[in-house]
C-alpha cells in the first residue's frame, strides 16, 4: 500500500496522466473533509456567537446606563427650567413693587395643625432682620420672627397666632386677617354682619401696623355668612399666596437701607442683635 501510495505520488510529480483520477477522486473525498472540518466550524461559529453576545450585552448595559443618566439629566434640566421661570416671576413682581428684596430659598417646613413656619437659607449675614416680610410671586406669605446668623425663621399668615391688618382692595375697609392652622383658609372675625364685603373681594395689606408695606395683596375673600343672633359674621378668605407649593421666597426691605449680599462690616451683626 505504501508503495502503491509512491507510485502515484512520483508519477503524478512527473506526468499528468493521473490528474482525470485525482479530479474524481476529489468529488468522493470533498463530503468526507466537509465532514471531518465540520466540528471545527462549529466551535469556531459558537465561540464567535458567544463572543457577539457577550459583546451586546455589554453594549445593551452601557446604552442603558448612558440612558438612565440623560433621563436624570433631562430631569434636572426640566427643574431648573422651571425654576428660572420661577424666579423670574419672584423678581418680576417685585421690582414692580419698587420695593428692596433678597430671594430665600426654603430649608424646613413645619406645618403642625397649630404652627406654620418655615426655614429659609438667608439670615441676620445678609441683613435680615425680625419683622422684615415675606412674600412670593402671588402675594403676603408671612413674616421674619427669628434672624439666625445663615437661617430665619419665617411665621406664615395661616398660623393661629399670626394677624395681619388687611384692607379690602375694593372699598378700602379696613380689617384684621387671621391664621386659621389651614394653609389654604384665612379667617376675618372683626367684620359686622353688615359689613361690605363680598366673595371675591381682594384684601391688600393696609400698611398700619408697621410690618407690611400698603398694596400687597395677601388673601381673597372665599365665604361671608351672616350670625344674625352675633355681633361678627363668619368671613373666611383664601391666600393669594402659593403657601404649600412656593421653594423661593421674597424678603423685603420697606426703606432705602442697602441690603448687604457679602459678610458686613465689622461688628454689624452685634449691632442688629
Amino acid at each position: 500500500m505504501v508503495l502503491l501510495s509512491v507510485f502515484f505520488l512520483v508519477t503524478e510529480q512527473y506526468s499528468d496522466k493521473l490528474k482525470p483520477l485525482r479530479n474524481i477522486l476529489s468529488v468522493f473525498v470533498y463530503p468526507i473533509q466537509y465532514i471531518v472540518d465540520a466540528p471545527t466550524r462549529l466551535f469556531n461559529n459558537v465561540f464567535d456567537s458567544v463572543e457577539s453576545y457577550e459583546q451586546l450585552l455589554s453594549e445593551n448595559k452601557v446604552l442603558k446606563q448612558q440612558q438612565l443618566i440623560n433621563s436624570a439629566r433631562l430631569l434636572k434640566f426640566s427643574a431648573l427650567e422651571k425654576e428660572n421661570i420661577r424666579l423670574r416671576s419672584l423678581l418680576g413682581s417685585s421690582f414692580k413693587l419698587g420695593e428692596q428684596v433678597l430671594v430665600a430659598e426654603l430649608l424646613s417646613v413645619n406645618l403642625a395643625p397649630y404652627e406654620h413656619v418655615v426655614v429659609v437659607n438667608k439670615g441676620s449675614r445678609f441683613g435680615v432682620h425680625a419683622g422684615q416680610p415675606v412674600l412670593d410671586a402671588n402675594g403676603i406669605v408671612g413674616q421674619v420672627v427669628k434672624a439666625l446668623p445663615l437661617s430665619s425663621e419665617i411665621i406664615l399668615i395661616t398660623d393661629p397666632n399670626h394677624a395681619i391688618p388687611v384692607q379690602v382692595n375694593r372699598n378700602g375697609l379696613h380689617t384684621i386677617a387671621i391664621g386659621s392652622g389651614q394653609l389654604n383658609k384665612l379667617n376675618l372675625p372683626f367684620l359686622p354682619n353688615n359689613a361690605d364685603i363680598v366673595p371675591g373681594d381682594l384684601l391688600i395689606t393696609s400698611g398700619l401696623g408697621g410690618v407690611f408695606p400698603q398694596g400687597y395683596p395677601v388673601a381673597v375673600v372665599e365665604s361671608f355668612v351672616e350670625q344674625p343672633d352675633k355681633p361678627f359674621a363668619v368671613i373666611q378668605a383664601t391666600p393669594t399666596a402659593e403657601l404649600n407649593t412656593s421653594r423661593e421666597l421674597l424678603i423685603v426691605w420697606s426703606n432705602s437701607q442697602v441690603i448687604p449680599l457679602n459678610n458686613p462690616p465689622s461688628g454689624q451683626e452685634n449691632d442688629q442683635d
